[in-house]
């Protein structure tokens, strides 16, 4: 899986269908080219991509580029649903319409791929929310994500749309970094098992998958967007590769999109090493890369490896991007230029040629349609909201309660409860940014949602009907507008209890305070939300924190203080969508029992990141310097209703280095109600040939069990989940003894087993298994 074993670049010829072959040998050059490119019909002066206003400035006006741009038919239509809100069924309408058109102006009767994004559920107006990917990560519960992504694709399939630009694979190492609330976890293999249950399910409703941003985005320097990565190949190779390895050899992945950034000085745009010897020479991806939006002429603008949109064109197909989106600002005139002058060789645009035609063929774009556009369409049936919510129920964490969660019903329940805090009585507070409604409606104030999402206090008030309940915001997510915090107080004052919503608002490039272009210098709650927590938890009222945020903060003064000077529970919600304000009310109500699990480290500060539990014995704390790294709660942690006994872990003594390991160990429910359990087991190599981390998250599994019940839970781990990059930059399994253990987190060694691999070292192949086989009895 390293870079330095794959073969060099593929050659030019790839083999492709007789149909293929022939629509091939009758285009012209300005046919081909046009299939190369995309076209964002509706982009107008909002920014929701990067550089989009400077990349449109000067351009003549968007019906007239359109035109121009589509005039030899066209490669993709760009987020026709997903950039303005539009009505469903008279989009539908239209685009069943263009579609007709732009095969008859293909000459050869070739459609337009749509492209959307997905990542919280279809971008659309009206369309449902989902929890964000971190909250996917939270939840630990694949089956439940593939679900969802068959729900996501379903939808987009009826609306003519065959592409989504998702799932994101980026492996958390800063939560500094804007991004984190669009990716799973800091661990690779729960991100790539989430993310490939993701591919599995929308590519099951006939919606091609995209993983996205291959490769090493999120380690850009100092958590800042788009900033250089200085990760090796080891790290590369043992960290970031392996959720899109398996995405795409187990989950059949049909699309990739390369990352914005540089490796080591190298654009991954312009990285042939990566898009081609790897994912294609060694993985045998045969679907079709796209680059991400302006990536190619910001090798010109922003990284300044060519000269010019021909040159950077040039080195795009070069290093294997197919397709340009999402526009043609090199793949289009400054291609067809490069051609026409001898700078760029028709091959790489044949190369890539096929590769597109291919997909459509798979996607029956090169077929007559003589269909119907939709005219009744559901985006939010009881379908959608039924998963929405239960994913949003399980990715709950609890980090802390004395007791006073579940709120008590009835004549024993609070009789009056102060709903407190900005993100309180805000629904947009629910919801990541990549929603429509923070992507997109933000730039359009007024228009409604077109679905219901209710608030945290709303849904309180009817999951809590006798109780009388009061909402007051006290201060906003961001600024130092302290005005509010009197009627806050006097408010929790009055009350039995006092429920305290704070956190983020997603947004892009600074409107907001997580999101795309919105990285922190501070890992502390923005604005002045800690004060005002600390004013309601001075009143002596019992408080619970509830913490809607799509990055981990520092919380360890709401978690580790005095008693009297913390609140009495904390519960970390990641933007958990449209159903999250009726799931976190059902929490607190008891009607269901928190079963979220971090899939993040909480911070101790932002000076101790980057921060990862996949450290080495020198990446943590030590007496050998006075920083204190440790984080305030670790990966995997979370509380529930009830408690967990794990015993009895079992192993044998000793397994092939290139075998399965068999592990088995027994898991209790010894509390008074039922609650569910994620088991999780890690493995620590003692002793190995290069440096290792102290921990690695070998397997997981979601456990329900009744009071007193017991389960013997198994995993069959295939031996390459221990695998690395050697010396000589090969991944192999290596012989020698394996700490395991599982426990509550990764910090809690409960229950501990050791294993002895043997034989010789064992080279990783693609025939050796990647996923961890469970089951429960």
């Amino acid at each position: 899986m390293t870079i330095s074993d794959s073969p060099l670049h593929q050659p030019l010829a790839e083999p492709v269908s007789p149909r293929v072959a022939a629509l091939m040998a009758a285009m012209t050059v300005e046919q081909k080219v046009a299939q190369l490119t995309g076209f964002w019909v509706d982009q107008g002066d909002e920014v929701v991509a990067p550089m989009a206003g400077e990349m449109l400035a000067g351009e003549a006006t968007p019906s007239d580029r359109y035109e121009k741009a589509s005039a030899h038919g066209l490669g993709h239509l760009t987020r026709v649903y997903g950039t303005r809100p539009v009505d469903a069924a008279e989009r539908a309408a239209w685009l069943w319409n263009e579609q007709r058109r732009l095969a008859a102006a293909s000459g050869h009767g070739i459609r337009a791929i749509v492209h959307e994004e997905s990542l919280t559920g279809l971008a659309a107006w009206r369309a449902a929310t989902f929890p964000t990917p971190l909250a996917w990560g939270a939840a630990f519960d694949p089956e439940l994500v593939e679900r969802m992504g068959r729900l996501i694709g379903e939808s987009m399939r009826e609306l003519g749309a065959h592409q989504t630009l998702a799932p994101v694979l980026d492996v958390i190492r800063d939560p500094r970094w804007g991004r984190v609330d669009e990716c799973i976890s800091e661990d690779p293999y729960a991100v790539a098992t989430i993310a490939t249950a993701y591919v599995r399910g929308i590519q099951d409703a006939g919606v091609h998958a995209t993983l996205k941003h291959f490769v090493g985005y999120s380690a850009s320097q100092a958590g800042r967007n788009h900033a250089p990565v200085h990760a090796g190949p080891r790290e590369l190779a043992d960290v970031f590769l392996p959720p899109f390895e398996m995405a795409v050899r187990d989950g059949g992945a049909r699309s990739v999109m390369n990352s914005y950034t540089d490796i080591d000085g190298v654009p991954v745009a312009s990285d042939p090493r990566l898009l081609t010897d790897l994912l294609r020479g060694t993985w045998g991806f045969d679907g079709v890369v796209v680059s991400d939006y302006f990536a190619i002429a910001f090798l010109e603008t922003m990284h300044a490896v060519a000269a010019d949109r021909t040159e950077a064109a040039r080195l795009a197909l070069t290093a294997g991007i197919d397709v340009e989106l999402p526009s043609g600002d090199a793949y289009a005139a400054p291609l067809l230029a490069g051609l026409r002058d001898g700078r760029i060789d028709e091959a790489l645009v044949d190369r890539a040629l096929a590769r597109v035609l291919a997909q459509k063929e798979e996607l029956g774009l090169l077929d007559p349609d003589e269909s119907e556009p939709p005219t009744a369409i559901d985006l939010d049936s009881p379908a959608h909201r039924e998963v929405a919510r239960e994913l949003a129920e399980r990715s709950l964490v609890l980090l802390s309660n004395d007791g006073t969660l579940p709120l008590a019903t009835g004549t024993a329940g609070p009789a009056r409860i102060a709903v407190i805090g900005p993100n309180g009585h805000d629904a947009s507070a629910l919801m990541g940014c990549y929603s429509f409604a923070n992507h997109v409606l933000a730039h359009h104030p007024g228009t409604p949602y077109g679905f219901a999402i209710p608030t945290v206090a709303e849904a309180l008030r009817a999951e809590l009907p006798d109780a009388a309940i009061v909402s007051v915001a006290g201060c906003e997510v961001e600024g130092d507008d302290r005005s509010g915090f009197g009627a806050a107080v006097d408010a929790a004052a009055s009350a039995d209890a006092a429920i305290v919503v704070v956190g983020d608002r997603a947004g892009l490039f600074g409107r907001g305070t997580v999101g795309e272009g919105n990285d922190a210098e501070s890992l502390e709650l923005p604005g002045v939300q800690r004060e005002l927590v600390d004013a309601v938890v001075a009143t002596g009222t019992p408080v619970v924190l509830v913490v809607v945020t799509g990055r981990p903060y520092a919380l360890a003064w709401a978690l580790d203080a005095d008693a009297d000077a913390r609140p009495r529970a904390v519960v970390q919600a990641f933007f958990p969508g449209e159903e999250g304000g009726v799931a976190i009310a059902r929490m607190l109500s008891g009607a269901v029992s928190p079963s979220g699990r971090l899939p993040v480290s909480l911070p101790r500060s932002a000076g101790a990141q980057p921060f990862s539990y996949l450290h080495p014995i020198l990446g943590g704390n030590s007496d050998v310097t006075s920083a204190d790294s440790a984080p305030v709660r670790p990966f995997g942690f979370g509380l529930g209703y009830t408690t967990f006994t794990r015993t009895d872990l079992s192993a044998p003594a000793e397994v092939d280095a290139g075998g399965v390991l068999p592990v088995s160990v027994t898991v209790t429910n010894t509390g008074s109600r039922p609650g569910t359990e994620i088991v999780q087991l890690y493995a620590h190599d003692v002793h190995a040939s290069v440096v290792r981390p102290v921990a690695q998250l070998l397997g997981y599994a979601r456990v329900t069990l009744a009071a007193g019940a017991s389960a013997r839970v198994h995993f069959e781990v295939p031996t390459a989940r221990l695998a690395f990059t050697d010396r000589r930059g090969i991944r192999i399994v290596e012989p020698g003894r394996v700490d395991l253990w599982v426990g509550e987190s990764v910090a809690d060694r409960e229950s501990v087993a050791t294993v002895t691999l043997t034989g010789d070292v064992h080279p990783v192949t693609a025939a050796d298994a990647r996923i961890v086989g469970t089951h429960v009895e």
